[in-house]
């Protein structure tokens, strides 16, 4: 893993911490879909920088879901309800994001954000333990 790969896997995970700390605003603030978009984004850049350690990458969200699923959930490295963590918040933030009529409820989007902050500290963790130490 070279240097560049090191900063973009770090830029990633900074990224979602920024979308996590979005996400509590927008939830203290009552914009709960928009909430449910930054818990999704800060879960996507945690496994978008989880992939860049073994050299994987995907141009499309399900891309980085099957290879998140394939390799590491699948696998056994993280647990299935890590998995299933993530696949809730994306077709969650995909209803609020596209459909019609949606409205969550406050006190689900404040059990996804528990579960958001989870899935970031385990998965940041792995992360963390695929980088090159020295």
């Amino acid at each position: 893993m070279n240097p560049e790969q090191v900063e973009l896997i770090n830029y990633r995970l900074e990224r979602a911490t920024e979308s996590m700390d979005e996400a509590r605003l927008l939830l203290d603030n009552g914009h709960l879909n928009t909430c449910v978009n930054r818990l999704y984004y800060a879960c996507f850049y945690t496994v978008s920088a989880l992939l860049m350690t073994k050299g994987f990458s995907s141009p499309k969200h399900s891309g980085v879901r099957a290879l998140f699923d394939q390799h590491w959930v699948k696998d056994g490295h993280v647990s299935v309800d890590l998995g299933r963590i993530y696949r809730n918040l994306f077709v969650n933030r995909q209803k609020g994001d596209y459909g019609e009529l949606v409205r969550f409820k406050e006190e689900e989007v404040r059990q996804w954000v528990i579960n958001a902050e989870r899935f970031i500290k385990e998965i940041g963790q792995v992360v963390q333990e695929g980088l090159p130490h020295g």
